[in-house]
C-alpha cells in the first residue's frame, strides 16, 4: 500500500512559516508535536462543537476563529470540556487559533491531555488560512530529484538534462557568464504544485555551488554575485544534451514538439546533439528564447509551413487558371 504523504507538526514549525508572514506559537500539547499533517486543506467547523463531530476529517488543521471561541464561552466550563473531549477523540493533527482571542482554559487543559498541539497567531482567520494552506501545499507537494542543472534564461525556468559528464555544468557556467541565473547544479528537487506547475530548487547543502571537472567546485555567488542565482524556479523547457550519432537523422524543422513527462506533467522538450564546435550555451538561450515566442503563439517552423502550402497553392492556382486559358485559345483557334 502507498504511503500517503504527510508533515509533522513539529515539521511544520521547524520549517520557518515566519517567513511566510504567518507567526506560530505552541501553547500546549507539545507531547504531540509528532502528529501527522496529510492535507494542505483545513477544516474550520464549528459544528464539531456542537455535537457533530462527524463532520471533522483527519489529517486536516482545525482552525478556531472567533465564532468558535465565542460559542465555546457561551458554554459552561463543564459543557465547554465535554465538547473539545469530544472533538479531541478524532484524528486531528492539531489546532490552530486564530485572531490572538483569549482562550478558555479548558481548551488548554483538553489539548495538552489529549496530547494535541494547541497553536495560535494573531493573524486573522481567513489571511491565516491562506497563508497555512499555501505552507502545507509546498511541504506536501509530490517532488523527485532529477539529475541536470536548472537555469533561469530570461525569465524561462531551462533543466538542462543529460548523461553524466556530457556538459551540463559547463553550458550552465556559460549561461551565468552570459547574464543568466543558477537555480541548481547537479542535483534538482522538482516539486508539483497546483496540479500543473512543477517548481525546481537545489538542496540546502549544496545550493549556489557547482561541480566542474579540472577545477573542482566554485560557489556562483560569490564568483559572480547575487544576481547570478536564485532559489527556485518553475520548470518550463528541458533541454537535453545527447552525443553527436552521424548515423541519426536529427530534426530540422522543429514542426513535431516533444515533451518530458515529470511527475505526471508534460514538459516542452529540445534534444541538443553535443558535438565539438556547436555552442551548447548559446543553443540553449537560443531554445529558450524561441519557447518564449511559443507561448506567445509564435511557432516560427510552423508559420515557415504554412507560408510555403499558402506559396505552393498559389503557385497551383496560377498554373491551373494558365493551362484554361491556353484551352481557350485552342478551342477558339480551331473555331477560326
Amino acid at each position: 500500500m502507498a504511503q500517503i504523504p504527510g508533515v509533522t507538526v513539529g515539521a511544520l514549525l521547524r520549517s520557518r512559516p515566519e517567513a511566510f508572514g504567518l507567526t506560530l506559537d505552541l501553547l500546549a500539547g507539545g507531547d504531540g508535536l509528532d502528529r501527522v499533517i496529510t492535507s494542505p486543506h483545513v477544516q474550520k467547523t464549528g459544528l464539531a462543537l456542537a455535537g457533530f463531530h462527524e463532520y471533522l476529517k483527519p489529517g486536516r488543521v482545525l482552525i478556531f476563529g472567533e465564532s468558535e471561541v465565542r460559542y465555546l464561552e457561551s458554554l459552561a466550563a463543564s459543557a465547554r470540556t465535554d465538547a473539545m473531549r469530544l472533538a479531541f477523540t478524532h484524528d486531528v493533527p492539531c489546532v490552530l487559533l486564530t485572531g490572538g482571542f483569549t482562550l478558555p482554559t479548558e481548551l488548554v487543559a483538553e489539548a495538552a491531555r489529549a496530547r494535541i498541539p494547541l497553536l495560535q497567531t494573531a493573524i486573522a482567520t481567513p489571511l491565516a488560512i491562506g497563508k497555512l494552506e499555501s505552507i502545507l501545499e509546498d511541504s506536501l507537494a509530490d517532488r523527485i530529484i532529477i539529475h541536470a542543472v536548472l537555469m533561469d534564461v530570461l525569465g524561462l525556468g531551462v533543466l538542462i538534462t543529460g548523461e553524466s559528464g556530457i556538459g551540463k555544468s559547463e553550458c550552465a557556467l556559460d549561461l551565468i557568464v552570459r547574464g543568466h541565473r543558477l537555480v541548481a547544479d547537479d542535483v534538482v528537487e522538482v516539486r508539483r504544485r497546483a496540479e500543473t506547475i512543477l517548481i525546481g530548487t537545489s538542496p540546502e547543502l549544496t545550493r549556489h555551488h557547482m561541480e566542474l571537472r579540472g577545477l573542482g567546485v566554485i560557489n556562483v555567488k560569490e564568483l559572480f554575485g547575487i544576481a547570478s542565482i536564485r532559489t527556485s524556479k518553475r520548470v518550463e523547457l528541458v533541454v537535453q544534451l545527447e552525443r553527436w550519432d552521424s548515423t541519426r537523422e536529427y530534426e530540422r524543422l522543429g514542426l513535431d514538439d516533444e515533451f518530458y513527462d515529470i511527475l505526471g506533467l508534460r514538459v516542452p522538450l529540445i534534444k541538443m546533439p553535443v558535438a565539438p564546435g556547436r555552442n551548447i550555451a548559446i543553443l540553449a538561450e537560443v531554445a529558450a528564447r524561441n519557447q518564449l515566442l511559443r507561448a506567445r503563439g509564435h511557432h516560427a517552423a510552423r508559420d515557415l509551413a504554412d507560408r510555403l502550402e499558402q506559396a505552393l497553392r498559389q503557385e497551383a492556382e496560377r498554373a491551373a487558371a494558365a493551362g484554361d486559358d491556353d484551352e481557350e485559345e485552342i478551342e477558339a483557334g480551331g473555331g477560326r
